[in-house]
C-alpha cells in the first residue's frame, strides 16, 4: 500500500465534486494510448512540476529513472504520467514530506493538487497567485 497523490491539469478538471471524482476515476482507468512514464505526454505546467519533483523523489520507471536507484530507496516515487494527470505513489515513510513537497510545487506551477489517500480527498486548484485554494472536499 502506498500514499497517493496527484497532479492535474486544473483546466482539464471538472470543478463540481461529483463531476471532478467522476473524471478521476476515468482518469485513472489508464487507458490512454501512450506509456505512462514519460512526461512528454502532459502539459507543459505538469511536465514542469514532475522534472523539479524528481529532483527530491526520483522516478522508479521510465526515461527520468536513474540506473543508480535502489527500488528499496524510501524516496523512489512510482509516476503514473496522463496526459492532464500525474499521479504518485509514494512509500508511507515519505508521507508528510511528500505532501509539502507536491503541495508547494502545484502551487508553484499553477497545477491542481488532489489529495488522493486523505479521508477527506481534498482537491486544491491554483489560486493564481504562485499557491493553492482548497475547491471542495467530503
Amino acid at each position: 500500500m502506498s500514499y497517493d497523490l496527484m497532479v492535474f491539469a486544473s483546466e482539464a478538471a471538472p470543478k463540481d465534486r461529483e463531476a471532478f471524482l467522476a473524471w478521476y476515476d476515468e482518469q485513472s482507468e489508464w487507458e490512454e494510448a501512450h506509456s505512462y512514464d514519460n512526461p512528454e505526454v502532459s502539459t507543459p505546467a505538469l511536465r514542469a512540476w514532475f522534472l523539479e519533483m524528481i529532483q527530491a523523489y526520483p522516478a522508479m520507471n521510465g526515461p527520468f529513472s536513474s540506473t543508480d536507484q535502489q527500488e528499496d530507496e524510501v524516496s523512489v516515487t512510482d509516476y503514473s504520467v496522463g496526459c492532464s494527470v500525474i499521479y504518485s505513489a509514494f512509500q508511507w515513510p515519505q508521507a508528510e514530506q511528500a505532501y509539502v513537497a507536491m503541495f508547494s510545487l502545484a502551487g508553484k506551477h499553477g497545477v491542481g493538487f488532489f489529495n488522493v489517500s486523505s479521508d477527506k480527498a481534498e482537491v486544491w486548484l491554483p489560486d493564481g497567485k504562485g499557491g493553492l485554494s482548497l475547491a471542495h472536499s467530503d
